[in-house]
C-alpha cells in the first residue's frame, strides 16, 4: 500500500440495510455503477456482508458494506442478522433500502429505530419506483435500481450525510514542533510484511513529514547505534510494542518514549478507558477466561503476537494460567461475560467508530479492556514512561 492511498480504516463506511428482496444489492450496484454484489429474485442471495473500498464521487472514498436481509429466518438466518447487525458498529452512513411496492415493514421500522438509537445518519431509499403499485413512504427518497431513476439524488444525499467533519485529531504531530526529529523503531522479523512497513507505521511516518518535522527509521537491533549517531537529540521515540523492553532500555532517560499502538488507542479509540483496563492484569488468576482479539485477519505465524507472545508475556507476569479465546477481522463477542478481561490490539485495520462500539461494548458489560501497547508497557514496567506525553494519562495511574 503506498502513502498517498486511503486505507479502509479511514474511508467513511455506508451500510446498505433492509429485508430480502428490497433491492439492496441492486441498488448497490447502481450507486457504485459496478457488479458488486449478486443479485437475484430469491430471497437471501446476500448471504455474508459484502465490502467494497471505492470511490464515488460526490463523496470521496468510502466502504461499500452490502448486508443481508434483516429479515432472514431459521438458525443460519439469525446468524446472518446477527452479522448484518454487527455491521451498524462501523457504520458511518446507513442506506435503509425499502421495497416501495409494500411499504415500510416492522423490521424496516426497527431498522430505523436502530439508526436513530446509534446516531447514525441515514436515508430510506424506496426502491422500485419503476413498478405498478409503488408509494413513496414519508421522508423517503424514490430510486429504481432498473432503471436508475433518483441514484443519482441518493448519492447527493450520501454525500452530504457523509461529509467529514473536519478532525483536529492527529496521531503525533500535536506533539511535534516543526524541525523535531522522531526515530521511529520498526522490527524486521519473521512476521513482518515483506517489502512493506505495516500500515500504523505508514500512517505516523506521513503525520510526521506533514508537521514538518524529520523522521529516522531503524530496527530495534540498530537503535543504540542510531542515536549515537544523530547530531540532534530526537523529540521521541516511538516503537513497535512488541520490542519495548529492548527499546526503553537503549533509549536514554531524557528522550520521550512511546509506542504505535498507544498512539493509535489516542487516534482512534479511548486511550484512558485502555490504561484503566491495564490494572486488571494483576488481579488474573489460573483458569480466568482473557479475550485476545485483532482487528486484522493475518496469517497467523510462528511467534505470532496475539496466539503466542501476548498469553507468554500475561502468564509470566501474573503467574497464572489463564485461557484464552482469540477473535479477528470483524469477529467480536456480543456476548462477552465470562471474560476477565479483553486484550486489544491497536486496531489499525478499524476505523474509529467500530474501535470505539468495541470499547464502549466492553465497558458497558463491565469487562476490562487493554489494547496490546498498553498491556507490554505495564507488564514490562514502562508504562508510566510510555505514557509521558499525555499528562493526564499519568494522572489515571496515580488515581
Amino acid at each position: 500500500m503506498s502513502l498517498n492511498q486511503t486505507p479502509s480504516s479511514e474511508r467513511v463506511s455506508i451500510g446498505f440495510f433492509g429485508i430480502r428482496n428490497a433491492g439492496k444489492s441492486s441498488v448497490v450496484n447502481a450507486v457504485t455503477g459496478q457488479e458488486l454484489a449478486v443479485v437475484s429474485d430469491v430471497k437471501g442471495t446476500t448471504t455474508d456482508p459484502v465490502k467494497k473500498a471505492m470511490e464515488i464521487l460526490p463523496i470521496g472514498p468510502v466502504v461499500i458494506i452490502d448486508t443481508p436481509g434483516m429479515d432472514d429466518e431459521g438458525d443460519l438466518g439469525e446468524l446472518r442478522v446477527q452479522k448484518a447487525r454487527r455491521i451498524l458498529a462501523q457504520t458511518g452512513v446507513a442506506v435503509l433500502v425499502v421495497d416501495g411496492t409494500a411499504g415500510l415493514s416492522d423490521t424496516d421500522r426497527q431498522l430505523i429505530a436502530l439508526f436513530r438509537e446509534r446516531q447514525i445518519p441515514y436515508v430510506v431509499a424506496c426502491n422500485k419506483a419503476d413498478l405498478p403499485g409503488f408509494t413513496l413512504c414519508e421522508g423517503g427518497l424514490a430510486v429504481s435500481a432498473k432503471t436508475g431513476e433518483g441514484i443519482h439524488e441518493l448519492k447527493e444525499t450520501l454525500g452530504r450525510l457523509a461529509k467529514p467533519v473536519e478532525s483536529t485529531k492527529r496521531i503525533v504531530s500535536d506533539l511535534l514542533e516543526p524541525g523535531d526529529l522522531v526515530v521511529l523503531v520498526i522490527p524486521i522479523d519473521a512476521a513482518a510484511p515483506k517489502g512493506r512497513v505495516i500500515l500504523p507505521q505508514q500512517q505516523t511516518l506521513r503525520d510526521i513529514l506533514d508537521a514538518n518535522c524529520t523522521a529516522v527509521c531503524c530496527q530495534d537491533t540498530e537503535l543504540a547505534a542510531t542515536l549515537k549517531c544523530l547530531a540532534k537529540k530526537p523529540k521521541l521515540v516511538i516503537t513497535d510494542s512488541q520490542a519495548f523492553e529492548r527499546v526503553s532500555k537503549d533509549t536514554p532517560d531524557d528522550i520521550t518514549l512511546t509506542s504505535f499502538s498507544i498512539l493509535f488507542a489516542r487516534y482512534k479509540g479511548d486511550l484512558s478507558e485502555l490504561v484503566r483496563g491495564a490494572a486488571a492484569l494483576f488481579h488474573l488468576k489460573d483458569g480466568d477466561r482473557v479475550l485476545i482479539s485483532e482487528g486484522c485477519t493475518h496469517h497467523r505465524q510462528c511467534g505470532d503476537i496475539g496466539t503466542i507472545k501476548m498469553p507468554a508475556w500475561i502468564e509470566k507476569f501474573t503467574g497464572a494460567k489463564p485461557q484464552y479465546g482469540f477473535t479477528s477481522g470483524g469477529e467480536f463477542p456480543q456476548d462477552l461475560s465470562g471474560y476477565k478481561l479483553c486484550v486489544h490490539c491497536g486496531g489499525c485495520m478499524l476505523n474509529e467508530k467500530e474501535m470505539k462500539w468495541r470499547i464502549a461494548h466492553a465497558r458497558e458489560s463491565g469487562i476490562p479492556i487493554v489494547n496490546y501497547g498498553v498491556a507490554i508497557a505495564h507488564m514490562h514496567g514502562i508504562l508510566r514512561r510510555s505514557l509521558a506525553p499525555f499528562p493526564d494519562m499519568l494522572k489515571l495511574l496515580d488515581e
